[in-house]
């Protein structure tokens, strides 16, 4: 019976062992040699728990890899799934003349996959390497297909058109088109004083951001002075009434580096420079300047814009300094020679009129005396009577008349010298007296600010005639003789007017009168409308170089709203989204949509309907994740291609409901309507080196789409060739605006292009010159060479 139960007994501890249990042999004392056997725990449970915690984390860890490997799969899988195009053109490059239908692909990528299973059933060591090997070769077809550009050190990454075979080959020149300048809109009044003439050849010279014009009134044509590399600040007319002086601000170098300010003294009937004043002399930039009389303007006078406004004679003929003076801290505002004595200089401005006396290369100052009358806060301006006295005009509404009288010894003392005191006080205009025109035969003109009139006067000064200029005009900033009846006046609100006091004032200059970023071009005809901070709205005539007509919005800065308008005069319609301003708008190019970016990162989009009279909203664009900055149509109107501040590009499907394409790789043929966005791969070579990412404000590809003009932060166009796919592209440097470049576009016939500045409120037009031969495609498919060239050449400027 024992034996049997050990038999059994035996079994089932073979087959317990598995279950933490052993079968232990022990001998019974009273068994006489029997064998006994019990059933008893084997090690410790402790130790077997802490085994099974082992397993398990084993087991857990093994889950996390698998899951791991799964999703790299799946990651692989949806890299192949992109790539398959890619792949059916490398098989098809591959293969030479033999073309794979997609029957054939398919059926070969299909054995090739059942070779890998194979493979992987039999070793997954060598699976798992080709896999690996297959995503590295794909993601090196995929860079090869693609190339990025830095902007912040954020990488965009640009994908190279199927047309471009060797994206490395491509030779990068500059365009055969250049740029001429051919009409300067708008006029310098809002800050300037004294800079408008009237020369005998019938033109009116003015200044506007870096170029001096020449506007002949009756035949309505310009010349320009181009030499100047930034703002023009200061102007005035050689007793000989053809030279002229001109003086700017601190400007910069085609290289960035910066320029001091000087004075250039030229010729208005040849345009040439004859001397170039105080180059590295002047501090921040010239703010007067004045010819001598008495000597037929062998001297010139100039006053910097340093804090002491430094007061300097220079020789006009030899170009050297003959003295200099610290003059005030305060503001200076004219500066003239007395037109009998070249060694008497009379300056005014905040609160003071000084008599200066240059002897042996010394100044001399001497102030003007108030006395009994009420010292005012500005003398604004002064001019000299026949009899030699200086009549001032200031900010009390006076004009002064000043003379020398002798010393009073019991006030200054015993030897005290003459003074120069006020004789007269005559009241003239409400506000203040901006400007003083003396007339031949004695009679003053004096320009008024608040009231905004012109009043003449006698030379004993009895008012004898007076007018007013529309209040859309601003005050009076500078008068000019034309012939003793009509009349030239300078606004402040950047306008010239032309007339007389019988028959009234028209402008035959305006312009814009705060900064300025929206231009756009109609699609047939030479006409372009303007915008900015000033919320006028304004449609110019490119042929007829004139102004049509001009609207005020009473909205703008309170709350962003989209208007349209019909014939220029009647707002007809009117939409309102989101609470952030609106930066850039565009049309579809059949015209059924308007798309509207906006600094809330939407994209409005409205159907457009009853001929541009009813504006809905269709819907909107949500993916960006900065305010929007451009954006661009393809041609068949049914994809937008956007810019953000965040130097994103997206592409949106908006006929399947505004929807964002996420492969970005699928949009790298899209033909566009217009290409205005700053980023993407065919305008990738505009941008400089190093450059922050705001550098650039605006860019737009002709129609022909052979050129692509960029507005820049350095106060310079430029004009590549398109597309411009490469870093350091070349391209030709246009200057004349004295500010930040906000806007190009070309003309509908692309004969003329338009730049827009920001600051300097002003519009240039620019006539193209030369082109012609081939389209952007021909030249891609011809751009095998391999040199590229590096030069940006300046044109000269006319």
């Amino acid at each position: 019976m024992l034996d049997e139960f050990y038999t059994i007994l035996q079994n089932v501890g073979e087959k317990l062992q598995c279950n933490c249990f052993s079968i232990i042999q022990c001998q019974h004392p009273e068994s006489d040699g029997k064998r006994y056997f019990s059933l008893q725990s084997s090690a410790e449970f402790p130790d077997r728990a802490s085994m099974m915690e082992v397993r398990l984390q084993a087991q857990e860890d093994e889950i996390t890899l698998l899951k791991s490997s799964l999703a790299d799969a799946l990651r692989r899988i949806r890299l192949h799934d992109q790539l398959l195009p890619l792949l059916k053109q490398q098989l098809i490059a591959v293969c030479g003349h033999t073309v794979f239908t997609p029957g054939k692909l398919i059926s070969v990528l299909r054995c090739s996959r059942g070779r890998r299973n194979s493979e992987k059933l039999g070793n997954p060591e060598r699976q798992r390497k080709r896999l690996d090997k297959k995503a590295a070769s794909s993601a090196n077809l995929l860079t090869q297909m693609s190339i990025k550009m830095f902007i912040r050190g954020r990488p965009i990454t640009m994908y190279i058109p199927t047309n471009i075979h060797n994206y490395e080959d491509l030779k990068m020149e500059p365009p055969s088109e250049r740029l001429e300048l051919d009409w300067v809109y708008g006029y310098r009044g809002r800050d300037c004083r004294a800079n408008l003439y009237f020369l005998p050849t019938g033109e009116a010279v003015y200044f506007i951001a870096c170029v001096v014009v020449l506007y002949h009134i009756n035949n309505r044509t310009q010349r320009h002075y181009q030499k100047h590399t930034d703002c023009v600040r200061c102007l005035t007319l050689h007793p000989d009434k053809v030279r002229m002086a001109s003086g700017q601000m601190s400007g910069v170098d085609k290289d960035g580096k910066p320029l001091q300010p000087c004075v250039h003294i030229w010729d208005s009937i040849t345009l040439v420079t004859l001397q170039q004043i105080g180059l590295g002399t002047f501090q921040r930039g010239v703010g007067l300047v004045a010819f001598s009389f008495a000597d037929s303007g062998a001297f010139l006078c100039v006053i910097d814009e340093s804090n002491e406004h430094m007061l300097s004679v220079w020789d006009c003929n030899k170009g050297t300094k003959h003295a200099e003076v610290k003059n005030t801290n305060e503001a200076v505002f004219a500066v003239e020679f007395n037109p009998s004595e070249s060694a008497n200089i009379i300056t005014c401005g905040k609160s003071h009129v000084y008599f200066w006396t240059l002897s042996a290369g010394q100044f001399t100052k001497k102030q003007g005396i108030f006395g009994k009358y009420k010292k005012p806060k500005f003398i604004q301006c002064f001019v000299f009577s026949l009899t030699g006295d200086v009549l001032t005009g200031d900010s009390e509404g006076n004009i002064l008349t000043w003379g020398k009288s002798a010393a009073d010894v019991k006030t200054l003392g015993k030897g005290a010298k003459e003074t120069f005191q006020i004789m007269k006080q005559t009241r003239a205009h409400e506000g203040s007296v901006f400007t003083l025109c003396s007339l031949q035969g004695g009679s003053l003109l004096s320009g008024g600010g608040k009231d905004r009139k012109i009043v003449r006067w006698s030379a004993d000064l009895a008012p004898e005639r007076e007018c007013e200029i529309p209040e859309k005009y601003g005050a009076v900033r500078t008068i000019a003789d034309v012939d003793g009846e009509e009349l030239l006046v300078g606004t402040t609100r950047n306008a010239i007017l032309r007339g007389t006091f019988s028959d009234g004032f028209v402008a035959i200059v305006q312009g814009h009168v705060d900064e300025m970023w929206g231009l756009a071009t109609h699609p047939s005809q030479s006409i372009f409308i303007t915008c900015g901070h000033d919320r006028q709205v304004c449609l110019w005539n490119a042929e007829e170089h004139k102004l049509d007509w001009c609207i005020t919005l009473e909205v703008g800065h309170t709350h962003p709203a989209l208007n349209s308008f019909h014939s220029g005069l009647t707002v007809v319609s009117e939409s309102t989204d989101g609470n952030e301003q609106l930066s850039v708008m565009r049309y579809s190019p059949d015209g059924s949509f308007l798309a509207v970016g906006s600094h809330d990162n939407f994209i409005y989009i409205y159907n457009v309907t009853e001929s541009g009279r009813r504006y809905t909203r269709f819907g909107k664009c949500n993916g960006h994740s900065s305010f929007i900055t451009h954006l661009d149509w393809s041609k068949d109107g049914k994809y937008i291609m956007s810019n953000s501040g965040d130097y994103e590009i997206l592409y949106w499907d908006i006929a399947a409901g505004c929807k964002l394409l996420r492969n970005r790789f699928e949009s790298k043929d899209r033909e566009w309507a217009s290409y205005t966005c700053v980023l993407g791969f065919h305008v990738m070579g505009v941008w400089m080196e190093g450059s922050d990412g705001t550098d650039i404000n605006a860019l737009c590809r002709s129609h022909s789409e052979r050129v692509v003009a960029v507005a820049d932060d350095f106060c310079k166009v430029h004009l590549f060739q398109y597309p411009c796919p490469k870093p350091k592209a070349p391209s030709h440097k246009y200057e004349g605006h004295g500010s930040h470049v906000t806007n190009v576009c070309f003309t509908h016939s692309d004969s003329h292009l338009l730049s827009m500045g920001g600051k300097d409120t002003c519009i240039l037009q620019w006539r193209v010159m030369g082109g012609g031969g081939g389209d952007r495609r021909e030249r891609l498919a011809s751009a095998t060479s391999t040199s590229t060239s590096t030069s940006s050449p300046e044109p000269a400027t006319s």
